[in-house]
């Protein structure tokens, strides 16, 4: 692991200290050097950007705790969770856009 890698990898467990004490308002026990190894994993799987927008949507589910090994152990099913929301949402708004389009010309007919 090279240093700018290890920089990121800190800064996301940094990032889930930071959401955990935001939710819990309590300062999150974590052995940032183990947590380092496998938030690199992480990274290395979908990405630094994905891995953090991925953290943010893990606190923002309803989990008790938000443990992080949960969190390691889960974050695929998170992405894919997150995926198909993000598809829906968008695939809503097509639809709302259509709707809104037929509307407009009904309106125009009458």
């Amino acid at each position: 692991m090279t240093k700018d890698e290890a920089k990121l990898a800190y800064g996301l467990v940094s990032l889930y200290a930071a959401l955990y004490k935001k939710v819990y308002k309590k300062t999150a026990v974590v052995n940032r050097y183990r947590e380092k190894w496998a938030m690199q994993d992480v990274i290395d799987s979908v990405g630094y950007d994905r891995a953090k927008t991925l953290l943010e949507y893990y606190f923002s589910v309803s989990k008790q705790g938000h443990p992080i090994s949960w969190f390691f152990y889960n974050f695929e099913k998170l992405d894919i969770q997150l995926q198909a929301k993000e598809e829906d949402k968008t695939r809503r708004q097509i639809i709302m856009s259509k709707t809104k389009t037929m509307v407009e010309e009904r309106d125009n007919e009458h």
